[in-house]
């Protein structure tokens, strides 16, 4: 079976996935997101030379961890270095080739143009994204002009700690359905990892066994309580 090519991105409420100048910035770290469980779901990553840049900006050559990355531009030079190839060819070419090998799924990282082209090559199989509650104003959009297409909900989930709707879509005629969401953690484990201090489980003791002079000293409290009740209740009458 080919692998899935999936768009999986963060997005405005306004429909951008970078700022004006590529910034990212706006983008909300939510605790409830496992980022080590979405990288496992793909060995591949495609993205265009402005996606590109921006990772690069942050130092290295935009290797990601455990995945190949593959970069294209028509302006930088084929390269490669480790963990990441540069070429010219064209993207639905090279994208076709990917999918037909085997391994695990393929993540379109970015961005706009990129999605775009392949999408009107018909190798998109999913749309998944992470809406931002921010409006942005401008930037660069999810998606440049083109024609439309309806996409089908294969699972949604929010995040109320920061706000974030996670969706998840089949694209028509792409391998499916999409994925269901899982790289939100439970509540469950989030609070199970919230007990663990310095790699030790904080555990509740059993309360102690009262011993038998406890118990005689308990029983002579309530017969005093008691009696003082029904002094209490003499006097009223």
């Amino acid at each position: 079976m080919s692998r899935r090519l999936r768009y999986q991105v963060a997005v405005s409420l306004d429909g951008f996935i970078a700022g004006p100048n590529g910034e990212y910035d706006w983008i909300i770290m939510d605790p409830s997101i496992d980022f080590a469980s979405i990288y496992k779901e793909f060995d591949t990553a495609v993205l265009g030379r402005k996606t590109y840049e921006v990772l690069t900006a942050q130092g290295g050559r935009g290797a990601m961890p455990g995945l190949d990355v593959v970069v294209f531009s028509r302006t930088l030079r084929p390269a490669t270095y480790s963990g990441v190839r540069i070429v010219n060819d064209d993207p639905s070419e090279v994208v076709a080739a990917l999918k037909a090998k085997p391994g695990r799924d393929i993540w379109l990282y970015g961005g706009g143009e990129l999605f775009r082209s392949l999408l009107d090559a018909g190798l998109v199989d999913t749309v998944e994204v992470a809406v931002v509650p921010v409006l942005l104003g401008g930037g660069i959009p999810l998606l440049p002009p083109g024609a439309a297409m309806k996409l089908t909900l294969a699972d949604q989930k929010t995040l109320p700690a920061s706000g974030i709707v996670a969706l998840s879509y089949s694209v028509p005629g792409g391998i499916g359905p999409a994925p269901r969401i899982r790289y939100v953690k439970s509540a469950k484990i989030r609070a199970k990892k919230g007990r663990r201090a310095g790699g030790k489980v904080v555990a509740r003791r059993p309360a102690p066994k009262p011993t038998p002079s406890a118990k005689k000293k308990n029983a002579r409290s309530q017969a005093g309580a008691r009696k003082t009740r029904r002094t209490v209740k003499s006097s009223r009458a």
